[in-house]
């Protein structure tokens, strides 16, 4: 698949921005129902409660001790287990390790910090391994790091970082752009944990960004902060992919290589290895 296919498969329908929020994520939830594939082979795949919050246990035909937990993206109103479910077993099955999927409950029905309270409840459960997260869930994953005692590797997918302004945020790009993030980092800032951006989570990172996201720039400024402050953290930069392209791993060359060096990145520190 080309880049141009995808966007145009991706870019939201023009309604005149009368589409109310159920309608939004009706829409996206049958976007990526509709692209899903099929889970590999013999992978093991149940929805539970932990700590009162529901989550999806993804656990591969062959898999290793340790756990991952994935928080999903979608601008903190959208998204959920089931849109995100194809990253997530596959992540799974790359790694070798059992995932478990947070279904946050999501703005504005809740507020940014309650959506924390119900990650870092999962994650204060189990004691995972490494935390994942893209967009939205890279957020939600940093300040789980920053306010709770888990301190294990941190997987970042083009997070928001920081305080996003007009002044740090990269040029707009397809699907996402400068007012589209600033609109929902509005909506979250009120209950966003007051962490300065220079301090590291933890001190094991992984970091993976698309060249056209307005959310590289700060992204690649804090990482070289977060190194100055002893972090060791691998980035790897998909070139001329775009936010959401992480769902197209599987066809846009370009977003496959950079999550298989993602992936594998990831799966060597689990495993010990520098």
């Amino acid at each position: 698949m080309h880049i141009q296919d995808f966007i145009r498969e991706f870019n939201p329908s023009d309604d005149g921005g009368d589409q109310s929020l159920p309608a939004r994520r009706r829409a996206y939830e049958t976007l990526h129902a509709r692209r899903r594939i099929a889970d590999p082979f013999g992978m093991q795949v149940v929805d539970e409660c932990l700590a009162g919050i529901n989550v999806r246990r993804f656990h591969p035909a062959r898999s290793i001790a340790g756990s991952v937990v994935y928080l999903h993206g979608g601008g903190w109103n959208l998204g959920s287990v089931d849109s995100h479910h194809g990253i997530t077993a596959n992540l799974a099955e790359r790694l070798q390790r059992e995932v478990i999927s947070v279904d946050y409950r999501r703005l504005p029905e809740v507020s940014y910090a309650e959506a924390l309270d119900d990650c870092r409840a999962v994650v204060d459960v189990l004691a995972p391994s490494a935390v994942v997260g893209d967009s939205a869930g890279g957020r939600l994953a940093i300040d789980v790091a920053h306010t709770s005692e888990w301190k294990g590797l941190l997987g970042l997918i083009y997070p928001v970082v920081g305080t996003p302004t007009l002044d740090n945020l990269g040029e707009d790009a397809p699907l996402l752009s400068r007012a589209d993030i600033l609109s929902l980092w509005t909506m979250a800032a009120p209950q966003v944990p007051d962490v300065p951006a220079a301090q590291p989570p933890t001190l094991n990172i992984e970091a993976l960004s698309a060249e056209r996201d307005p959310l590289t720039r700060p992204l690649e400024q804090v990482i070289e902060s977060w190194r100055r402050a002893g972090a060791a953290v691998g980035y790897r930069c998909a070139p001329d992919m775009v936010h959401a392209s992480l769902h197209g791993h599987a066809e846009l060359p370009a977003m496959q290589i950079a999550w298989q060096d993602f992936c594998k990145a990831v799966e060597r520190r689990l495993d010990g290895d520098p």
